[in-house]
């Protein structure tokens, strides 16, 4: 039978230091597409067709601008 400090790390069971590893992945690496979590930021041409169809802009102006984004 062995002694059971030898499965002690600072306090914890090896199997809660696994835990709390997964646990803090999961909190940092979770996707960015989740509603409430991290927002990832649009690209130029999805900011404008927003602005369009919040009626922000014109259509002249958002194919204008279209224009513009696509040929740089």
């Amino acid at each position: 039978m062995m002694n059971n400090e030898y499965y002690n790390f600072w306090g914890m069971h090896l199997i809660w230091w696994f835990l709390w590893i997964i646990v803090l992945f999961w909190i940092f690496a979770t996707p960015y597409d989740i509603p409430g979590q991290r927002t990832k930021k649009g690209t130029p041409l999805d900011i404008l067709k927003k602005r369009f169809a919040s009626g922000e802009i014109n259509k002249e102006e958002f194919l204008e601008k279209k224009e513009l984004i696509e040929n740089n």
